[in-house]
């Protein structure tokens, strides 16, 4: 699966307060912005397409960045989203207006957030690389850095499959090294 960009900044490195890491998991990562609840069907579609798919996988998570001073409504949308999964891999982080454009300047994808929102979401693998599609025929120049989180199609059809595929990725590569003694909970899988 190609990586669209290589070594994108880990938000433990924009601010070291933030106790949340990339690397080492595989990460989904949403932006939130100003009005938290825009986004919320897309949130509970993630949950119920890919968050609870991959829930049991080792080293994945779900990380949606808000600005700062919505803390309020996060924890209501966090209540929201319990009533219906167990939140343990679900990350929510608050940063300054700077540190979100920064991070999101990283991935070098065209499309601004608006109001420090976006509708796509973005997979991050272990090595803090964005992954996403060359070959996209649904993608402008074929390049696929995000999954509209509003569309179950994209989020079943095309997220679930590069999770999986990226996950086989790292069962392939820790076989190889581990030659007969592959076990795929070691990986995650």
């Amino acid at each position: 699966m190609p990586v669209l960009k290589a070594n994108l900044i880990d938000v433990s490195q924009i601010d070291a307060t933030h106790k949340v890491q990339l690397k080492d998991f595989v990460t989904i990562v949403c932006f939130l912005g100003n009005d938290v609840t825009a986004n919320k069907s897309g949130l509970f579609n993630l949950n119920e397409k890919i968050y609870k798919a991959f829930t049991d996988y080792k080293q994945f998570q779900i990380l949606a960045i808000y600005p700062n001073g919505k803390e309020i409504e996060v924890a209501q949308l966090k209540e929201e989203i319990s009533a219906f999964t167990d939140m343990q891999k679900w990350v929510f982080m608050a940063s300054s207006k700077e540190e979100i454009e920064a991070f999101y300047d990283a991935f070098s994808y065209k499309e601004p957030l608006i109001n420090l929102a976006s509708s796509k979401v973005f997979l991050i693998d272990k090595d803090v690389n964005l992954r996403g599609r060359n070959t996209d025929a649904d993608s402008k120049g074929g390049k696929l850095y995000g999954y509209n989180m509003n569309s179950v199609s994209v989020l079943n059809g095309k997220l679930k499959d590069d999770v999986k595929v990226l996950y086989y990725e790292y069962y392939a590569a820790f076989k190889d090294k581990n030659k007969n003694k592959a076990d795929r909970k070691e990986v995650g899988l």
